[in-house]
């Protein structure tokens, strides 16, 4: 996994509220198992026509809009507990996912994955979508080690929470099992510790 560093983004607004793993990408989509390529159907029954011409007035088909932040609107990632629908947002190229509001497993799906779901309030969230109105080249920050999200045109910033876990996995690039290995030695020292202490009580 990619640690995350610090980015600044321009972003691509999803005004759309209520959107289930089912239109992040659809069932049909899911019987690949190796994550790449996902990026492809993101959305994909919003992005193309029945006959496969993307439809211009979907957000991630207009030109005018680019960036590795998503912004989407309240309630992101209910439904299902598929992972795919973080790997197609990956896949896509966004690292970051900006709503009011996240379903708890697409949440814990997206920091396994290495995407920063960051949960804003409903009037900063509105902040967010006014400011990419005004200019759709305007940039955002995101600061993982302080943990705050800003605006940069306005220089409105917002704190944000996360798992202390989850944010040393993503600021290393680990996942559970390269977190484990990163610590190697002190597991070992605290099972040998243990043992000692085992039969020391016998």
């Amino acid at each position: 996994m990619e640690k995350f560093k610090k980015i600044t983004s321009s972003a691509v607004p999803l005004k759309i509220e209520d959107v289930d793993t089912d239109q992040i990408i659809p069932a049909r989509f899911l019987k690949a198992t190796k994550r790449e390529g996902f990026g492809d159907n993101l959305f994909r029954d919003w992005r193309y026509n029945a006959d496969g011409s993307p439809k211009p007035e979907f957000p991630l088909n207009n030109p005018k809009y680019s960036g590795s932040i998503l912004v989407g609107g309240k309630n992101f990632g209910s439904g299902s507990s598929r992972e795919h629908a973080g790997w197609s947002i990956y896949d896509y190229g966004f690292r970051v996912v900006v709503s009011s509001f996240f379903a708890d497993i697409f949440k814990g799906n997206c920091l396994n994955l290495g995407i920063l779901p960051i949960q804003v309030s409903e009037e900063f969230l509105t902040k967010v979508f006014d400011a990419i109105d005004s200019d759709n080249n305007t940039n955002f920050k995101v600061d993982l080690d302080n943990q705050e999200f800003t605006i940069e045109a306005t220089k409105e910033k917002i704190s944000f929470d996360i798992d202390p876990y989850k944010k040393t996995c993503l600021q290393n690039g680990y996942d559970d099992i390269d977190y484990i290995l990163s610590i190697a030695d002190k597991v070992e020292a605290y099972e040998k510790t243990s043992i000692i202490k085992e039969l020391t009580h016998k």
